[in-house]
C-alpha cells in the first residue's frame, strides 16, 4: 500500500491542470488532497475499491490529517466542479450527472479521464 514514491512537480500537473478547467483553484486543501488521491489511483486504480480504508488514509498520512477531514475536502472539490463546471465535468464523466457526484465517483471520473479509460 505505502509502496509509491511520492510524485514529483511534474506528474502532479495534468491533475493540477483538470482541476483548473473544472474552476477549482489552490485556494482549497481539498485541490492538493484531490490531487494526491488521483495521482494514488491511477498509479493502483483498486484503490477506488476501498476509499475509506486505504485511499483517504494514505493521502491524510501524506498531510498530516485525517481521513475525514480528506473526505470533507474532497466532496467540497467535487461541489466546486460541480457548481462551476457542469457541463465539463459531465462530459467527462461521458454521462449525465441528475446530482453532484459523491467523492468516490468524482475520483473515478478525474482517474479515468487522466488515465485514458472508458466513462467512471
Amino acid at each position: 500500500m505505502d509502496d509509491f514514491a511520492p510524485p514529483a512537480a511534474g506528474e502532479l500537473s495534468a491533475i493540477y491542470d483538470l482541476l483548473y478547467r473544472l474552476g477549482v483553484t489552490a485556494t482549497y486543501t481539498g485541490f492538493f488532497h484531490t490531487s494526491y488521491a488521483v495521482y494514488l489511483t491511477i498509479q493502483q486504480p483498486e484503490r477506488l475499491l476501498l476509499v475509506t480504508k486505504w485511499l483517504y488514509p494514505e493521502v491524510a498520512k501524506r498531510y498530516g490529517t485525517s481521513w475525514r477531514c480528506v473526505e470533507r475536502n474532497i466532496r467540497t472539490v467535487s461541489g466546486v466542479a460541480w457548481s462551476r463546471s457542469r457541463p465539463l465535468l459531465e462530459e467527462l464523466a461521458r454521462a449525465p450527472l441528475n446530482a453532484a457526484p459523491g467523492t468516490s465517483r468524482f475520483l473515478a471520473i478525474l482517474t479515468h479521464t487522466l488515465s485514458g479509460n472508458s466513462a467512471a
